[in-house]
């Protein structure tokens, strides 16, 4: 073996395709680029996202702007004003509740305003859905208003005019609710029966609270009390 002898490994090199030179070697003519058309021209470099000059779909699809709470609360709103105004104007077909010795219709008997109020008169679709009262308008009337949500405003305005506010929706800083008068009353006459039983229960659980040393092992106190004997 010289080194003029040195050949490559067969089938390792493949001679080059030459186009364009004769429709007898098989890339003459059109040299593989197919019948005219922009991608038979000299210099064509088309993106891959191209779409022919149409709107592309990375700008006709909308984006993702910002996100939805999964526990998001869809609230019906109804401001202040509009309900004081509906209250003046007596379109809630409701009479005012007088507090005990008043009579009905006084003065100072609020207009109670609720969810089924609200939709009898329009100012709500639904019954089923949460009602929000937002604190837009002046409050002119005496109102007792029962609703899921209040802003301070509103809560604040309702007041101010001699009125209440009921929250419907449970507060989750509340973790215990106010024990009705009927089961208090009930809990306090149970307390000293169980406080008296509850000595002479626990009795047998402090008798047995002593643990016995198994054979053959000694504690340490015990160690040294025979030690310094």
């Amino acid at each position: 073996m010289k080194l003029h002898e040195l050949r490559p490994a067969p089938g390792s090199r493949k001679d080059r395709t030459r186009v364009g030179r004769g429709i007898s070697a098989g890339k003459g003519k059109t040299a593989g680029r197919g019948t005219k058309g922009q991608k038979a021209r000299a210099g064509a470099s088309i993106p891959a996202w191209f779409e022919g000059g149409q709107t592309p779909i990375h700008i006709r699809v909308p984006k993702l702007r910002g996100f939805k709470r999964r526990d998001r609360v869809e609230y019906q709103v109804v401001n202040v004003g509009r309900i004081s105004a509906y209250a003046s104007a007596g379109r809630f077909g409701v009479e005012a509740e007088a507090p005990a010795g008043e009579p009905a219709g006084g003065m100072n008997a609020p207009v109670t305003v609720n969810t089924e109020v609200l939709r009898r008169a329009g100012l709500v679709g639904s019954d089923r859905r949460p009602v929000k009262i937002l604190g837009t308008g002046d409050v002119t009337e005496k109102l007792f208003v029962a609703a899921d949500a209040f802003t301070r405003s509103a809560r604040t305005k309702i007041e101010d005019a001699g009125g209440f506010v009921q929250l419907l929706a449970p507060d989750p800083a509340v973790v215990d609710s106010p024990v009705p008068d009927g089961d208090a009353a009930d809990t306090a006459g149970r307390g000293p029966a169980a406080s008296t039983a509850a000595p002479d229960a626990m009795a047998p659980a402090a008798e047995t609270t002593e643990t016995a040393t198994p054979p053959g092992r000694r504690t340490r106190r015990a160690s040294a009390e025979s030690a310094s004997e």
